[in-house]
C-alpha cells in the first residue's frame, strides 16, 4: 500500500520528486527498498542520457582536512547556474572533495573508488543520483589534493 508517509520517506531518501517516488512506490506495491532500487535504476538510464549536456556553470570547492596537513581544490560542473547555486549540490561538491581526501591511491579513478560513506557506491553513482535529482549533467573537471 502506497501511503503519503511513505511517499515522503523515499523522497527524503533520493530526493527525487514526489511524482516519480509515488510511481515507483505504486510499481512494487509500497515496498520502499524495491522501490529505491527502481529509482537507482532511473537515475542511471537518466545519467547516460544528460551524458553528452554542456557543463558550462559550476563551482570550486575546497577542503582542508583538520590538521590543516592536507587540502583539495575541486571544480565541479552543472549545466545552470541555478543548480550550481543549490545547497545539494554544493553538498555533492563537499562529498567529492572528502573523498579525494580520504582515499591517497591514484592507482583507481577517482569515479571508479568506493565511496567512503557507502561501499556499495561508486563516485559514479553518487554522481549519477544527483544527475537524475537535478536533472542536469555534472562533470567533475578537475582537482587537486596537497598534502604536507
Amino acid at each position: 500500500m502506497v501511503t503519503l508517509d511513505k511517499i515522503k520517506q523515499l523522497r527524503n531518501i533520493t530526493g527525487l520528486s514526489i511524482m516519480e517516488c509515488k510511481k515507483a512506490l505504486e510499481e512494487v506495491s509500497g515496498d520502499v527498498d524495491k522501490a529505491k532500487e527502481i529509482l537507482k535504476k532511473l537515475g542511471k538510464d537518466f545519467a547516460g542520457k544528460r551524458t553528452g549536456s554542456e557543463t558550462k556553470e559550476g563551482i570550486v570547492d575546497s577542503y582542508i582536512h583538520s590538521g590543516k596537513k592536507m587540502g583539495v581544490l575541486l571544480e565541479l560542473n552543472c549545466e545552470s547556474d541555478f543548480v550550481a547555486r543549490s545547497e545539494d549540490f554544493q553538498k555533492l561538491a563537499h562529498e567529492i572533495c572528502l573523498q579525494i581526501t580520504a582515499v591517497s591511491s591514484e592507482e583507481t579513478p577517482l569515479l571508479e573508488q568506493q565511496w567512503i560513506r557507502d561501499e556499495a557506491k561508486t563516485i559514479k553513482d553518487l554522481v549519477n543520483e544527483y544527475i537524475a535529482r537535478f536533472g542536469e549533467n555534472i562533470t567533475i573537471k578537475r582537482f587537486i589534493r596537497y598534502e604536507l
